[in-house]
């Protein structure tokens, strides 16, 4: 599986970016999409997940009401539409596609066997 995160950049707090990952190597509709982040001296932490099946989506409680998870099985793509930035936001993020329910990947009991480079978000304040 090959994993391309991309539309990270720079932005003041309060601002936006729309991350984008494109997914291929697999067939999409039967996989949990998600999104972790690292920031410097930290672990990696899941952020959002979108299920395979009925679309269903989780957030940390962080960035809930903040961030938008959307996947399109047809293109392979997913996306992170992020609200309302803040400086803590910023981190190098990564998306992943695993055959696990979005609960335990996003609590860390699973952990995602492909990470792809990632794209980096800073949020200056």
């Amino acid at each position: 599986v090959q994993l391309q995160a991309s539309g990270g950049g720079l932005v003041q707090a309060g601002g936006s970016l729309r991350l984008s990952c494109e997914i291929s190597g697999l067939s999409l509709h039967y996989y949990a999409i998600a999104w972790f982040r690292r920031a410097p001296g930290k672990e990696r932490e899941g952020v959002s997940c979108i299920a395979p099946s009925n679309g269903g989506t989780y957030h940390v409680d962080s960035v809930k009401g903040r961030f938008t998870i959307a996947r399109d099985n047809a293109k392979n793509m997913a996306y992170l539409q992020m609200d309302s930035l803040k400086p803590e936001d910023t981190a190098r993020y990564y998306c992943t596609a695993e055959l696990a329910p979005c609960s335990q990947l996003l609590n860390g009991y699973i952990r995602p066997s492909s990470w792809g480079q990632g794209t980096q978000v800073t949020v200056s304040s």
